[in-house]
């Protein structure tokens, strides 16, 4: 089996991190002046563990293996959240690379073959999954015109041609040439830590729904407006909240979550009756059905607060990814590995987060690996993971690898 060498893994995810260092995390936002040099950083990676390695049009870096034996897609993305972690993402694609100089050393893996990516803008500054859905085939040239940033709103052709990249062609999913997608990833939660167990096997990646629920009222003075007369966007919203709570964990699962992250009153200001409210509403599971019954219930407690007044309250939906299951044989080649490796420490799991490994499993199978993130704590600067966990999770993906290959 392909033997990864710890020290060099862990040696490249701490060069790696130093692009865009941030504190103890990393500020590496697509297509950042750090991003860009993290990519062409990458390239020579890449290049070094023996793939045929160049950006694409879309900014993804892709690395080739050469001959034509099987091959394996495997890789994640190198982008950041603002102020983010230094494994988030980035682990994955350096096991990639990792990965494949192990191959490459070992004479009995010899015909065998990974090509390594490192997707751009998973993180969505631009558009959510750019460069996985692009590769997939699932990015229309019309929504490149349309995405901008989302801080700033440069338009995304805009950074393209800053990068360089105006006129280089998109690299295209060819399915026939893999086996499948393998993609590792620090699981960012505590799932793992809170059972003692060092490997996840990912079972199926969640859906994720996003309604906006508007209320409107009547924007008045604060002091001299009776509360029996008053139309409160503020109030109504609140209620709606508080309702939205109760109603949800009646009908949860057990993976089901469900967040009130953005809340916005208008006109925001202490001395003034809101007269209007916003509110986003994110539910996520890994089943469909239980997707559907919240949403179901969302919809139906914005439609009785809107019949029962005194502000009139619309709900719709602002964006919908459906939950996706990961492949059995891939899972059951992690699973073998990970028992080989880490005896009982590991455990099957769904993923609470979105990754591009369910962008890949619409064009072929594909499989997810975590390893424990200290204190479940991701998208944040003090995000971490103990090497020794890193190192035992490179193996394990080495190993599957390999399984998935020979399969």
């Amino acid at each position: 089996m392909p033997a990864i060498d710890g020290s060099r893994l862990i040696g490249d995810l701490r060069e790696l991190a130093g692009f865009g260092r941030y504190r103890t995390g990393v500020h590496r936002p697509a297509f950042s002046d750090a991003d860009l040099a993290a990519r062409r950083w990458l390239v020579q990676r890449m290049a070094d563990a023996g793939l045929d390695a160049a950006v694409d049009g879309i900014g993804n870096v892709i690395g080739r293996a050469a001959g034509d034996g099987p091959r394996l897609l495997v890789g994640s993305h190198s982008d950041t959240q603002p102020h983010g972690g230094w494994l988030d993402g980035a682990m994955g694609v350096v096991y990639g690379i990792e990965l494949a100089r192990a191959m490459r050393d070992d004479p009995a893996c010899r015909g065998l073959g990974v090509d390594v990516a490192s997707w751009q803008d998973e993180e969505g500054h631009y558009t959510s999954f750019l460069g996985s859905r692009s590769f997939a085939g699932l990015l229309a040239e019309d929504e490149i015109d349309r995405a901008r940033h989302r801080d700033d709103g440069v338009p995304l052709r805009e950074a393209i041609a800053r990068a360089g990249l105006a006129g280089v062609p998109r690299a295209r999913l060819d399915a026939a040439r893999y086996r499948g997608y393998l993609e590792a990833h620090i699981e960012q939660g505590a799932v793992l830590e809170s059972g003692r167990r060092r490997i996840g096997v990912v079972t199926a990646i969640v859906g994720i729904v996003v309604y906006r629920v508007t209320f409107a009222g009547d924007q008045n003075h604060a002091g001299t407006t009776p509360m029996r007369l008053r139309r409160d966007a503020g109030v109504a919203l609140t209620a709606f909240c508080n309702e939205v709570h109760r109603e949800l964990a009646e009908l949860a699962g057990p993976a089901t979550v469900w967040t009130i992250g953005r809340i916005v009153l208008t006109p925001n200001a202490p001395s003034v009756v809101p007269g209007r409210a916003e509110l986003l509403l994110q539910i996520r599971d890994p089943s469909l059905a239980i997707m559907e019954t919240l949403g179901a219930a969302a919809i139906r407690l914005a439609e009785a607060a809107d019949r029962a007044g005194p502000c009139r309250v619309a709900i719709e939906r602002a964006s919908y990814t459906e939950p996706v299951a990961m492949d059995e044989p891939i899972a059951a080649a992690i699973e073998g590995a990970a028992a080989r490796r880490a005896g009982r420490g590991w455990m099957r799991m769904p993923s609470g987060a979105g990754h591009d490994a369910q962008i890949l499993a619409r064009r072929m199978p594909a499989g997810m690996l975590f390893v424990p993130s200290i204190g479940g704590v991701s998208h944040h600067y003090t995000e971490d993971t103990a090497e020794d966990d890193i190192v035992l999770g490179c193996q394990v993906f080495a190993d599957a690898a390999e399984a998935i290959l020979r399969s």
